[in-house]
């Protein structure tokens, strides 16, 4: 049997990133993911600033290898009527491509890893976990995703009782006749929301990458959504007529209704595990990363992994992201007072587009990048 202060499941952003924090902690780190890495990840792929800043990630040096891609504009609408584009001068945010960020991340982690290894067993003895038989720890994290072993643990774990968010996507390099044809720009992702309001669909480019999705709350005939969306996006020459592959899926929780306990007794969840994606948006790397600074604030110092011990980390949640009753009344992409038919009006409007749902939904950018939140025990 191997010993270590802690097991991350996980080795996403979420999980790369709470080990790369604890790295001068002395704590003994084990990562274990069912896959190994370089791996596709289902996701339209962009981070904001405030993540490069918060992950300490050098923006240049990163951009000399790997695909990163400035955003300076979003091309907004509702399906069905003409779309709206809203220059911000500037770059707000950078498109990425999961496998390459990923990837990048867990390459900084020194600690141990175990890939390519699922979880088959997590079982409770004398104070500890003991992991597949072979690893234990008094603490384990559970960052891998929404069905995360770890998950299964707390609560009712993932199950049909919780309204989750599915989504399809497809992600590949276009041919230069492919890459001719496509009027999707670089800098501008386009985001087009469903009528009912239930969902949005993108169209992103990363240089000759192209990103496509459509993501949707009420996940009823979601492929009918997708193609017919797809169809539109190729009668407008948004996207090329041929795409190559089949869309993968994903599932995953908004803020506002996941209802996961975040720790018990030796148990802590971070990312997608504890349902932390914005409800406004969906996006859930930044609150990825910055539950994981969050749970490592709390672990750092700490030898007591009581639940007890550990309730500052979901106090801490909370503060950063708001209170989940309250997220819980706004909805999924918008709130009730925006619903049809006004959002028809809205969704034209380059005030509204701008000002609320880029500037505020999607890049978050009146909170800034998160600063520790927790300083001692």
């Amino acid at each position: 049997m191997e010993y270590y202060d802690l097991i991350i499941v996980g080795a996403g952003p979420a999980g790369s990133t709470l080990a790369y924090a604890l790295r001068d902690s002395g704590k003994r780190v084990l990562v274990i993911d069912k896959q190994d890495f370089p791996r596709d990840k289902t996701c339209a792929g962009w981070v904001t600033p405030a993540v490069m800043k918060s992950l300490d990630i050098d923006i240049a040096a990163y951009g000399a290898r790997h695909t990163l891609q400035p955003i300076r504009k979003f091309r907004i609408g509702m399906m069905g009527q003409p779309a709206v584009v809203n220059d911000h001068d500037d770059v707000v945010s950078y498109g990425i491509r999961r496998c390459e960020f990923d990837a990048y991340l867990l390459d900084r982690v020194t600690a141990p890893k175990q890939l390519n290894t699922p979880v088959k067993s997590i079982v409770r003895s004398d104070g500890n976990w003991v992991v597949n038989d072979t690893w234990e720890a008094p603490l384990i994290v559970g960052a891998g995703g929404h069905f995360c072993p770890v998950a299964k643990l707390l609560g009712d774990g993932p199950g049909s009782h919780e309204t989750v968010v599915a989504a399809k996507e497809v992600e590949f390099e276009m041919t230069p006749a492919q890459a001719e044809v496509c009027e999707a720009r670089g800098d501008t992702p386009e985001l087009w929301f469903c009528r009912d309001l239930k969902g949005y669909a993108w169209v992103f480019r990363k240089g000759n990458f192209l990103n496509i999705g459509l993501g949707r709350e009420d996940n009823h005939k979601l492929s009918e959504h997708l193609n017919a969306f797809v169809d539109e996006m190729k009668t407008e020459g948004r996207i090329p007529a041929d795409l190559p592959g089949r869309f993968k899926g994903h599932a995953y929780l908004l803020y506002a209704h996941a209802e996961r306990p975040l720790a018990d007794d030796g148990l802590l969840l971070i990312g997608d595990s504890a349902g932390l994606a914005y409800t406004q948006s969906g996006e859930g790397i930044r609150p990825a990363i910055e539950s994981a600074l969050i749970a490592a604030d709390i672990i750092r110092d700490r030898e007591d992994y009581s639940a007890q011990s550990l309730q500052p980390y979901g106090e801490a949640i909370a503060h950063r992201f708001g209170n989940r009753a309250i997220a819980r009344d706004q909805g999924w992409q918008v709130p009730d007072w925006v619903k049809m038919p006004l959002a028809s009006t809205l969704m034209r409007s380059h005030w509204f587009t701008r000002k609320v749902v880029t500037e505020k939904w999607f890049l978050h950018q009146e909170v800034p990048p998160l600063e520790s939140v927790v300083t001692d025990n």
